[in-house]
């Protein structure tokens, strides 16, 4: 499966049975359900009953480099958890030919990690072929689905799988109403590429797609089977998969957790790495470590339903405590409440950073946009009891949703609340829709606010980020409300948690060490490179 090469390479598989791993010193694994479905023995693939899955494994690193290319303030990251619904739904037949950045095909079976093929990127007004990397393969079982093109070419895939249509991404099967309903191709739609990829085309690279010659869908057939389906991940979120083009996973190297969920779903499959704390302590301990600051919660929460079963950061933060390691947190869960003394301990000896994501103080948002996460007042509860252990923890104000949640008002009033919790600071993030969160959130918002759809189209026309004009705005309307509650404004520490942070000594002080608005507040903090 995907997740094979988190595993330590000498484990026996039984060690994935959660009765074979034995707990880290001074710590009982948890024993409540957590919302999780009993696993059995080795990774379980599905549940019952919407509950989530946990898959266990034996990692065999824990502190993880952030990609160079990464615009965020810290180089080093721990990871305990990884939830992924997604990441064996869009899938093809392994005999399916890829074409590759040499001009070459081969079959996506036979596609491997690093390997160079071709994507796409937007540019302008067009999406041009450009070449790209391969992050990640794996297979999965799914029910298959045909699909004739009127040039004969044949592909056969996962409903759930994308295609790029003259009218946008489109699932392979769908329904107009209901649950199923989503964007899915039908008898006529066009899909986009440079089709007979088995021709071998010639060079790509820049070549805008002609949305002017599409290739015809002529019929989509339920093969009525079960087969062994394939996917990858590259570094465009695409690829050309037999002439067209192809949308891959969208859960990619790490999930864009502070964006939005990308979708309701987003959980139904944990991977637990049930040695992080052992794993911790090992690497700590290792001669070359130089002590960096290490963030936590910046790709998936390491409080969120699992933990209350696995308790891996008690283990965690003792490692970290024990070796004088700085380190942050950032969560939405109240669930960290419960190592309030073992944060307290640690922060005696080293800097201990925390966040709390709180979007708005709107119930109905809350509800559908976050479900499964506590409400918003309830997480300002968690600041407020860190404040009052002596504990800095600062606010990550995201998403701030255009429409909803960012108006003058609104925004007075969460800057407020979050002021009075004791937070030691804010940092703002509006909105990012990304490929996945992109079509579950417009069709969220089609649904709910269909008044508010052509305002999304004309400031998300052009790509996953508003305009900066619009970004200014929402950035403004925080520092002011900033400023009127006595809040400092953490100079571009990216959402993290930030080390410590305290309150300037008057409202119209600005933040220790700066004269003006920091650097990025009110832009994008863009997490992991993605």
């Amino acid at each position: 499966m995907r997740w094979e090469s988190l595993r330590d390479r000498n484990d026996d598989p039984a060690l994935f049975d959660r009765a074979d791993v034995a707990p880290g010193p001074g710590s009982e694994r948890g024993t409540g359900r957590a919302g999780l479905s009993e696993p059995g023995p080795g990774p379980v693939l599905g549940g019952e009953g919407g509950d989530a899955v946990a898959v266990e494994i034996r990692a065999r690193s824990i502190v993880n480099r952030v990609p160079g290319e990464a615009a965020v303030p810290f180089r080093w990251t721990v990871n305990p958890y990884r939830g992924c619904s997604h990441a064996c739904v869009y899938c093809l037949s392994g005999d399916t030919p890829i074409l590759m950045a040499d001009g070459r095909t081969a079959p996506l079976a036979g596609i491997r990690v690093g390997d160079r093929i071709y994507g796409t990127r937007s540019a302008g007004d067009h999406r041009r072929y450009t070449p790209t990397t391969v992050l990640a393969h794996w297979t999965t079982e799914k029910r298959a689905y045909r699909i004739t093109l009127a040039d004969g070419t044949v592909l056969v895939a996962s409903g759930d799988h994308r295609f790029l249509t003259v009218h946008g991404w489109k699932h392979v099967t769908g329904a107009v109403s209901g649950h199923r309903r989503r964007p899915h191709l039908a008898e006529g739609a066009g899909l986009l590429g440079p089709g007979g990829s088995a021709d071998a085309p010639g060079d790509l690279d820049g070549v805008a797609l002609n949305p002017d010659t599409p290739l015809g869908v002529v019929s989509i057939e339920d093969t009525g089977e079960v087969r062994t389906l394939y996917d990858i991940t590259t570094g465009t979120g695409d690829f050309l998969a037999n002439g067209v083009v192809s949308h891959n996973c969208f859960a990619r190297r790490t999930h864009e957790y502070l964006d939005l969920d990308s979708g309701h779903d987003f959980d139904s499959t944990i991977m637990v790495k049930v040695n992080a704390g052992e794993l911790l302590r090992r690497e700590l301990a290792n001669p070359r470590w130089s002590g960096e600051p290490i963030a936590m919660g910046t790709n998936t929460d390491p409080y969120q339903r699992a933990e209350g079963r696995y308790r891996l950061m008690p283990e965690i933060i003792a490692a970290l405590r024990d070796f004088a390691n700085p380190f942050s947190v950032l969560t939405k869960g109240r669930l960290i409440l419960r190592d309030l003394d073992l944060l307290e301990q640690a922060s005696r000896v080293t800097d201990v950073g925390l966040a709390v994501s709180v979007g708005s103080l709107d119930d109905r948002v809350w509800r559908s946009v976050e479900p499964g996460t506590p409400r918003p007042a309830s997480r300002l509860d968690v600041v407020r009891r860190c404040a009052d252990r002596g504990l800095n923890c600062s606010v990550l104000m995201a998403p701030i949703l255009p429409g909803l949640t960012d108006s003058a008002e609104r925004i007075e009033a969460t800057v407020a609340a979050i002021a009075e919790s004791g937070a030691t600071s804010l940092t703002p993030i509006v909105l990012h829709l990304r490929p996945g969160a992109r079509e579950w959130y417009l069709q969220w918002l089609a649904r709910e606010y269909p008044h508010l759809v052509p305002t999304y189209r004309e400031l998300y026309g052009r790509g996953a980020y508003a305009p900066r004009d619009y970004r200014d705005l929402i950035g403004a309307r925080v520092r002011d409300a900033a400023r009127r509650h006595g809040l400092a404004q953490p100079p571009g520490d990216g959402g993290s948690g930030g080390g410590t942070r305290h309150r300037p000594a008057a409202p119209e002080d600005p933040p220790a060490g700066r004269s003006g608005p920091p650097s990025g507040y009110g832009e994008q903090l863009p997490l992991l490179g993605t």
